[in-house]
């Protein structure tokens, strides 16, 4: 949009290079998680904000949001807020009451005096409004609609052209997130295979599970890589999952990137019964919708999907459709329209 831009975030020993059009600054830090990385964090991100010169803040989630609006107020600049989840219901707090009144203090504190707000769906929006009396503009993270590079071929990478392909992939393979149920479904069917492209918490205990099960010529692991990379390998699958659970609000409300990465990658969808996800693959008729989410009923609706290949050839003639419609050069035009004008 013409801005200069400077993203600003941190470094770990397995993070990958990047290659962006704008300046990209990842801090080193000393601690890599828990109370002391968070501390450590902000007071660096409020010292860097504090002495660099821009000309508006942008934060990122709330674990952001402190700093920037201090930074703000100091400088007298404007702010605007991306409440990229509803991160007081995260998992990762619903057992720890004192962190996850910390971080509940400073939501109630700064989001009633911000006035640039933006959340990724209706849901969160509308939850935001219950709580604060504000609703958040919605822009969905929907990916652009570029051309696709070629898909990787099976051969290459190690996986068989006999068998069914199944995807599951984000940066965020954790806990409740669908990949163990995933993983013993395979391992009911024949002839299916699964391939896991990220990383999460969840990863150690699946590949055990792996192991377990012998589903080491079924179950294919890579690691996260850039996006355009991923999608070529998610071209490869026959069906594209999405099967975060109802576990909290979080989840509940959530509408994971994989979600559109699918659609423009062309392959149908298989997905939890969560609002938002639901309504995308309802309205665009891209693939459906599983009520429960335990492995016996799931490996039976991925075989019956399979066998349909009239109605999967439908899902992905729909894809075409939905891909032309949920893109970013349209879900964008209220970002510089409503939230930097006049910045």
């Amino acid at each position: 949009m013409g801005y200069d831009v400077l993203l600003v975030g941190r470094i770990l020993p397995q993070s990958l290079p990047l290659n962006r059009p704008y300046q990209t600054k990842r801090m080193k830090l000393w601690f890599t998680k828990g109370p002391f990385f968070y501390a450590e964090f902000n007071l660096r991100l409020f010292f860097l904000l504090l002495f660099s010169k821009s000309n508006s803040l942008h934060a990122n989630d709330l674990d952001t949001l402190l700093p920037n609006f201090l930074v703000a107020k100091i400088k007298g600049l404007p702010l605007v807020f991306d409440a990229h989840e509803y991160f007081t219901e995260v998992p990762e707090l619903q057992n720890r009451p004192l962190v996850k009144s910390i971080w509940k203090g400073i939501e109630r504190w700064i989001f009633p005096k911000l006035n640039k707000v933006f959340t990724v769906n209706d849901s969160i929006a509308l939850l935001f409004e219950k709580y604060y009396g504000k609703k958040p503009l919605v822009i969905r993270n929907i990916p652009n609609k570029q051309l696709l590079l070629p898909k990787m071929e099976r051969q290459a990478v190690g996986i068989s052209e006999d068998i069914k392909l199944l995807v599951l992939q984000g940066a965020g393979l954790n806990v409740d997130r669908g990949t163990e149920e995933a993983v013993i479904a395979i391992s009911m069917l024949e002839n299916v295979g699964l391939m896991i492209i990220g990383s999460g918490d969840a990863l150690p205990f699946v590949l055990k599970l792996v192991k377990e099960r012998k589903l080491e010529n079924r179950v294919f692991f890579f690691p996260k890589m850039e996006y355009t990379q991923m999608l070529q390998y998610t071209q490869m699958a026959d069906i594209g999952l999405s099967l975060d659970k109802n576990s909290n609000i979080n989840y509940r409300y959530s509408l994971p990137n994989k979600l559109f990465d699918y659609i423009h990658a062309g392959i149908p969808v298989l997905a939890s019964d969560l609002v938002e996800v639901k309504k995308v693959v309802e309205t665009w008729k891209v693939g459906e919708i599983l009520p429960e989410l335990v492995p016996e009923k799931l490996a039976e609706r991925i075989k019956l999907m399979l066998a349909d290949e009239d109605k999967l050839a439908q899902y992905k003639a729909n894809t075409n459709k939905a891909e032309k419609e949920l893109s970013w050069e349209k879900e964008s035009k209220q970002v510089l329209a409503t939230l930097y004008q006049g910045i």
